[in-house]
C-alpha cells in the first residue's frame, strides 16, 4: 500500500493562559483577598440591591464599584500582577499593538453560593478577559469554555466523547485558588451550577487596547 501524502494541520488556534497570579510578583495572599471580598460585599449596599433586582446569584461588584484598586491596596497589587500576565499573553498572541498598550478596563468581585450559576456570555469591546481565583471549595464549578465555531457547525455530527481535547466542543477548567486564567474576550464562557456548600469566590477583569 503506498505511503499516504495527506497532510492535516490545526488552524485558527484559541489560546488559554494559566499561571499563578503571583508568578511575576507582587505576592497576593488569597486568605487576605477572601477577607477583603467579603468585607466589600457586606458594605456594598448598591451592589447587593443590583444583584437582588437582577436575580443575580450571590454577589458581584460589577455594577456598583469601579475603583477597587484605589480602595484596597490588595486589589492594587492584583492589578500590578495582572498587567504583567496580560503583557505576557499579548506577546504569545503576537498582537501588533503599535504605539498602544493593553490597560485594565474594569475589575470586579464574584461570590457564587451553592446552586448559583453564571450563564454563557462573552465580553464585548474588550481584548483580554480573565479571572483570578480566591476560593474554590470541593465541588465548586469549573470554568466552561465553548468552541467559538459552535454557531457555524450547522449540520455537523456531535464529537466522540473520546475526541482529542482540541476538538471537543466544551472544555472545563478547574483552577486552584491563587491562579489566573486569561482568554481573548470573544471566547464564550460560563460558570455551571456551583454544587459546593461553600461559596466560590473569584475576581474577574477586562483589558482594552488604548492607542
Amino acid at each position: 500500500m503506498p505511503e499516504s501524502k495527506s497532510q492535516i494541520e490545526s488552524l485558527f488556534v484559541t489560546r488559554l493562559y494559566r499561571a499563578s497570579l503571583s508568578e511575576f510578583g507582587p505576592k497576593v495572599d488569597t486568605n487576605e483577598l477572601e477577607t477583603s471580598c467579603y468585607a466589600i460585599a457586606e458594605d456594598d449596599e448598591a451592589g447587593q440591591d443590583w444583584c437582588e433586582e437582577n436575580g443575580y446569584p450571590g454577589y458581584t461588584s460589577y455594577a456598583s464599584l469601579t475603583d477597587l484598586p484605589w480602595r484596597f491596596p490588595i486589589f492594587a497589587d492584583i492589578v500590578k500582577a495582572l498587567d504583567k500576565h496580560v503583557a505576557a499573553f499579548a506577546k504569545d498572541l503576537e498582537f501588533d499593538l503599535g504605539e498602544g498598550k493593553l490597560v485594565l478596563e474594569d475589575l470586579w468581585i464574584n461570590i457564587l453560593p451553592e446552586g448559583g450559576t453564571h450563564s454563557s456570555h462573552l465580553h464585548p469591546h474588550s481584548v483580554i478577559s480573565g479571572t483570578t481565583y480566591v476560593a474554590m471549595p470541593d465541588g465548586a464549578s469549573a470554568l466552561k469554555l465553548e468552541d467559538p465555531r459552535s454557531a457555524r457547525m450547522m449540520a455537523a455530527p456531535t464529537r466522540l466523547k473520546t475526541a482529542r481535547r482540541e476538538l471537543q466542543p466544551f472544555i472545563y477548567i478547574a483552577p486552584e485558588p491563587g491562579e489566573v486564567l486569561l482568554w481573548e474576550s470573544w471566547l464564550r464562557h460560563e460558570v455551571p451550577m456551583n454544587t459546593a456548600e461553600d461559596e466560590r469566590i473569584s475576581v474577574s477583569f477586562n483589558y482594552k487596547w488604548v492607542d
